[in-house]
Parts: C-alpha cells; structure tokens; sequence
C-alpha cells in the first residue's frame, strides 16, 4: 500500500496538469492559436531555459556518473536498432517506418521525465537527471534525424528531386540549430569554465551567474521554471482521440515498444545487473532517471519534426497521445515494482 501511495503521488501532479490542459482547450479557454504559440514558447524559450539550469546546476564535471549515462545511452542505441528490425519487419509505408522507430527509441524526457525523477527521488535524482538530460537529449535528437530521413529515397523540393545525402545534410544543420541542444551546449560550457574560474576563500568561484550576474540568472530561472507546467498543460490541450482507423498496426506496434518494451528492457537489465550480477551498482538515486528515460511517453517535438521532414505527421501526433495515455498505467506499475524491491 506504502508503494501505491508513493507512485499515486509522484504520478498525479503530472496526470493533473495534463487534464487541466485538455480541459480548458475543450471548454474553449485554450484556443488553438494560443496551442501552437505555447508550443513555439516552451520549445524555443521555457524548455532551453530548463534545461539549461538544469545542466548548469550540476556541481562539476567530476560529477557525472559515466557509467550511468553510458548505460542509458547505450540502451537508447539497443532500443533504435531492434526498433529498426521490428518496423522494417512490420511496418509496409515507407513514410511511417521511422516514425514508428522514433517512437520506440525516443522519450519525453525534457518535459515529463525530469520533473517525474525529481518526484521520485528528490533533488539528487533531478541531479541525476540533469547530467542524463546533457547526453540522452542530443543523442534522441541524432537517431531521429536518421530514423526519419534513411526510409526516404527522395523528397519533392520545388518540383526538384532531393536526394538523401543532401536531405540529411540539411537536417543535420537544422538540429545543430535545434534549441534544446543548444542551451545543453551552453551550459555544458558554462560548467566547463566555471570549474577553471579561482576561487575565494570560502571554496566558490570568483564569478558565478547566480553570485556575479543574479537579475539575469534569476530570470533564467524564473523562465525555466514555467517550462514544465505550461508545456503538460499544451500537451493536454493538443489530445485529439481521431480516429485510429487505418494505423491501428503502427499505434500498437509504437505504443506498446514505448512504454511496455523499452522499460522492460532497459529497467529489468539495470536491476538484474545491479542485484544479481554486480556488474552495476545502480541505487535509489540512479533509478528514478532510468524510470523516467525509458517509462515517459513518446517526446512531443516528434511529431512537429515527422511532420517537417516528409513523414506521417498525423501518426506521430497519434503515438503523442496514446503512449501518454497508457504510459500513465505503465509508470505507475514500474514505479510499484522497483520500489518494492527496494531501488526507490
């Protein structure tokens, strides 16, 4: 019972601010202009800011667990290419292969994930997180250029055929300039050159943005702390049950490799490497981020880049919303299962 009540809280902030969302866009409060402007705002503004803060909290580089991140990265790899051999396998479009792979490998971490980590564990888990959030982010970002543009032979550009290589290159450019890489870069360096600025005698840094420059971090942070409310309440407002009719194949195929097939490959080889092989010593301050890496919902900026980059931009928004739903169930369980064992 202990365990439920746990899960039931770290779950339902977020559940709640969901269904606030989709409430007041059905009523009307929410109207779809504000939507796609909100989305705009939390993707190029609320959200980098987040993330940023995030990345330049982390004490020093000393702190970065690598076995840690190697592990998540490395698992997120396992997801894509057995993601790979399924959609080649099972999904006959060529436009919505990648789209469904993406779905498999790529997680809600920014938004949802982070926030679900420090309900979990408190402010050493979003520690975690954060360090996770530098290395996970870019590397979803990178498999997803590649899962969305290696279906495709050519695109129609102006009448013109577009090859792949030119295509991709294009891409490529266009997530160098994406702004949640950006701002993890910008305070990646941020830690970088903090960790060679002298210190005082008390220990600290002879400048800091939060000691030298406080309007301007304090406005950072006051920006990055409206990330996460306002982007679940956008996703709820966005919840459109269309009709499946058509895709049922790919939603399932999706949905259940989100939030059923990558946390039980993923959570179920940490705990078994950790419990029973010491190969790892992941605890209760690690597995709040494995939860929320590999249990959250398909990222929602997956289905604004399908749609831009020639694929099935309906179905992503349809995998948006059903990994969401279901992973609410899935969660709760993961959550349950490694508390009771006593890695939460």
């Amino acid at each position: 019972m202990e365990s439920l009540i746990f899960a039931f809280n770290a779950i339902m902030p977020i559940i709640l601010l969901i269904l606030l969302g989709y409430i007041l866009a059905r009523t009307g409060f929410l109207t779809p202009t504000f939507l796609k402007n909100g989305n705009k705002l939390v993707f190029r503004a609320a959200l980098p800011a987040l993330l940023f803060v995030n990345v330049y909290s982390i004490g020093s580089f000393s702190e970065l667990d690598l076995t840690f991140v190697l592990y998540s990265v490395i698992c997120v790899v396992v997801l894509f290419l057995l993601g790979l051999v399924a959609v080649t396998l099972a999904v006959p479009d060529r436009k919505r292969k990648g789209v469904v792979l993406q779905c498999i490998f790529r997680s809600n971490f920014a938004i949802i994930g982070i926030p679900l980590a420090e309900s979990l564990g408190g402010t050493t888990a979003k520690g975690y997180a954060a360090v996770l959030s530098a290395f996970s982010i870019p590397a979803f970002n990178i498999l997803a250029v590649i899962a969305l543009t290696m279906f495709m032979s050519q695109d129609e550009e102006n009448g013109h055929s577009v090859s792949v290589g030119k295509k991709l290159g294009k891409v490529l450019v266009n997530i160098l300039k994406n702004p949640l890489i950006i701002s993890i870069a910008l305070g990646l360096i941020a830690l970088f050159i903090r960790g060679h600025i002298p210190v005082n005698e008390a220990g600290e840094p002879v400048f800091s943005l939060s000691g030298s420059l406080p309007f301007l971090y304090s406005a950072i942070k006051t920006l990055s702390a409206a990330a996460t409310p306002l982007a679940l309440m956008i996703l709820g407002g966005n919840f459109d049950f269309k009709t499946t009719r058509g895709s049922l194949r790919e939603i399932l195929i999706g949905t259940f490799g989100r939030v059923v097939f990558a946390p039980l490959l993923a959570l179920g080889a940490a705990v078994l490497l950790t419990r029973h092989t010491g190969l790892l010593s992941f605890d209760s301050s690690v597995f709040p981020s494995l939860v929320a890496l590999f249990g959250t919902p398909v990222a929602v900026s997956s289905a604004v880049m399908a749609e831009e980059m020639n694929n099935d931009g309906p179905l992503a928004g349809q995998l948006v919303v059903w990994t969401s739903l279901l992973s609410i169930v899935t969660v709760f369980v993961e959550i349950v299962l490694i508390r009771n064992i006593g890695l939460l």
